[in-house]
């Protein structure tokens, strides 16, 4: 890390390289979509349209990059508002509404992080800083960030290099084992979703070799800003929505979990454009914003100890825990057979939602359930929205729901066990491992990170202080237009825009 750029600098270090790149894409017919059009897919040219509508979204083709966004309908069409779920008593148990912005429905990954990793790795190929001819892009992630990362580097014709721990998901192994270029470029670290640090270790040792760029998520500032500009923007109109069939509806709070802390970029956008509060959310196996703590946990997709580099704690004001048995137990309950028929029978949930829980896998549910902890712990009503996203769908996480039945219910999954779970993981769900948070505790919680930064990755000091003020961070939400800037002349002078 040391020596790397703290922020989004877009100066362009290497022409050559630069050079290089355009003719590589231009060679392929590849344009590259802004974040604004991302942000906003209305401003996409109208030509594109009926092109992008005809590719198979689940491909490496070019013009998915132009679907990259929250709008997809899930048909290869475009919709108004992102697709989402609300989530209301009958299910939850709380009064306030739940809205989800769904994940699942992004190209190619089923997961929206195929937006981080698009984000990453543009201002590197439009600024010298890789060289797609020559150069492997290395994706260290704890499975779908990566997965993305692959899906992007083999639409531009580039190798990508997946780096997760080996105890992941079987079917992100399945995925990526389909999308590599070759086998060897899925590079399985031991552990798993906690052991990030082995993740590092890995990277700095593939950094050795400079035809490798890593693009590690949890430093990478483009990876905030794409959730800032894009995800905050699409939430913001999927509550526009929300609220128009329900007059009065206030925006409470935005809740994610933190993993590299990208997505909770998009909570400082809601909290200027609506007001609401940020709650960062973590494991209560592995507390260590809330309680300076450390652990293993199982919720994939949420991160560990290591507070990312991106993440704007100062501005965030509730830290929530959630334990991975609760998601464990969700997951059976959301996604089986008897699990369903049970909320349909005894909750009152309709057929169509109770099909719709099968978008939330295991992260998603821990961002439900710490939406229902701060909803009592806030003593909120039906006039308060909660809004949180879904990561992924729960089509990544079968083989996690078979070893859940397995360990926790004998093998089998009945009436008796779905009341006891909702009972238990939703009912009676209160605001116990909840942090309200001052500036002290904001401090105390940033400085965490200086261990991972500063003693461990190298980043310098007054770097990594620059990062405590809010000041730092209008900056970076203000450069999305010198990056748009940089990519419109990029493609103009491959001839594809």
């Amino acid at each position: 890390m040391s020596g790397a750029p703290i922020g989004l600098d877009m100066t362009i270090v290497d022409e050559a390289v630069r050079r290089r790149a355009v003719a590589h894409l231009a060679a392929r017919g590849i344009a590259l979509p802004t974040l604004g059009e991302l942000a906003d897919p209305t401003r996409l040219p109208e030509d594109l349209g009926g092109r992008i509508a005809a590719t198979d979204p689940d491909a490496p083709e070019a013009l998915n990059l132009f679907r990259v966004h929250w709008y997809n309908d899930g048909r290869g069409g475009r919709s108004e508002i992102p697709a989402h779920l609300v989530l209301t008593e009958e299910l939850t148990g709380v009064a306030a509404p739940i809205v989800i912005a769904l994940g699942e429905r992004f190209p190619m990954i089923g997961a929206h992080k195929v937006l981080a990793a698009y984000a990453c790795l543009v201002p590197r190929l439009v600024t010298g800083r890789f060289d797609p001819q020559t150069q492997r892009a290395v994706w260290p992630s704890t499975g779908n960030y990566c997965r993305g990362g692959v899906a992007i580097s083999r639409i531009l014709g580039c190798r990508g290099v997946a780096v997760l721990p080996e105890g992941m998901s079987a079917e992100r192994f399945r995925w990526l084992e389909d999308w590599v270029e070759e086998s060897a470029d899925v590079v399985r670290t031991p552990g798993s979703e906690s052991n990030v640090k082995e993740i590092y270790d890995a990277c700095a040792q593939l950094g050795r070799d400079p035809s490798n760029v890593i693009l590690n998520q949890f430093s990478e500032f483009a990876n905030h800003l794409a959730h800032y500009a894009v995800t905050g923007r699409a939430l913001e109109r999927v509550f526009d929505a929300v609220a128009r069939t329900r007059p009065g509806l206030r925006a409470a709070a935005f809740v994610s979990a933190t993993g590299s802390a990208g997505t909770i970029g998009a909570g400082d956008y809601l909290k200027e454009r609506l007001g609401s509060s940020t709650a960062a959310v973590e494991a209560l196996e592995c507390p260590t914003m809330l309680y300076n703590g450390f652990g293993e946990h199982s919720i994939q997709g949420i991160g560990d100890k290591h507070l990312p580099l991106i993440h704007n704690i100062t501005n965030n004001d509730h830290v929530v825990a959630v334990s991975d048995r609760s998601t464990d137990s969700l997951n059976v309950l959301f996604n089986s057979e008897c699990g369903r028929r049970w909320l349909e029978r005894e909750r009152g949930l309709s057929a169509e939602l109770t099909a719709s829980l099968a978008s939330l896998g295991l992260s998603s549910s821990c961002n439900v359930l710490a939406c229902i902890k701060l909803a009592r712990h806030l003593d909120l009503g039906r006039g308060d929205a909660l809004l949180t996203v879904a990561t992924d769908g729960a089509a990544m996480y079968g083989s996690e729901l078979e070893k859940t039945l397995a360990r926790d219910f004998g093998g089998t999954f009945d009436d008796g066990a779905a009341a006891a779970v909702w009972a238990e993981h939703l009912e009676e769900v209160d605001d116990d491992h909840l942090l309200d948070l001052g500036p002290r505790e904001r401090e105390r919680v940033f400085n965490l990170g200086y261990f991972t930064w500063v003693e461990q990755q190298g980043v310098e000091l007054g770097d990594f202080e620059a990062r405590r003020g809010q000041g730092f961070w209008r900056a970076l939400h203000g450069s999305m237009g010198a990056l748009d800037e940089k990519i419109e002349a990029f493609n103009a002078e491959t001839g594809t825009r």
